[in-house]
């Protein structure tokens, strides 16, 4: 009976932790997309690896790649924020996933001329050791489960 008891705690403890690094991972990205929504890109990419891969390579808009290192995420996303009067992030849902997170989210755009739009997409974050070391964008939640070798 105490050994049955003692893994039950031990199942517990686990699930806490599990459950506090999501969260925590969870706060990593939020912050980091309030330094975005802020235009403070130095605040963005603090919370990424030096080595972090940005791969926007599927994006349908503009600048669609890689990008790699803090320098080059950096410079990516000064070029993107210039192309717009305002553009602003905001997730809709995050779910766990092995060693990171899924993240729906909506971009809301508005042009020089005053146009906006919106676009919705999902990432696939991972995160090591309280850094992100890599953001993959995909068109759909279900592309970024299937990517997480995952489904709804």
């Amino acid at each position: 009976m105490q050994k049955k008891k003692a893994a039950q705690e031990a199942a517990a403890r686990t699930r806490d932790t599990a459950r506090a690094m999501t969260q925590e991972n969870v706060e990593i990205v939020r912050r980091s997309i309030a330094a975005y929504n802020r235009g403070d890109l130095d605040g963005v990419v603090e919370s990424w690896a030096p080595d972090a891969v940005l791969d926007w390579s599927r994006s349908h808009g503009i600048e669609a790649g890689i990008y790699r290192g803090r320098a080059e995420i950096k410079e990516y996303m000064q070029r993107f924020l210039d192309s717009f009067e305002e553009v602003r992030l905001q997730i809709e849902n995050s779910v766990e996933v092995e060693n990171g997170l899924l993240v729906e989210n909506v971009a809301y755009f508005r042009g020089r001329d005053g146009i906006e739009v919106q676009a919705r997409s999902a990432w696939l974050i991972a995160i090591r050791d309280g850094q992100q070391t890599s953001l993959t964008l995909y068109q759909t939640k279900q592309d970024a489960l299937e990517a997480a070798g995952l489904s709804e």
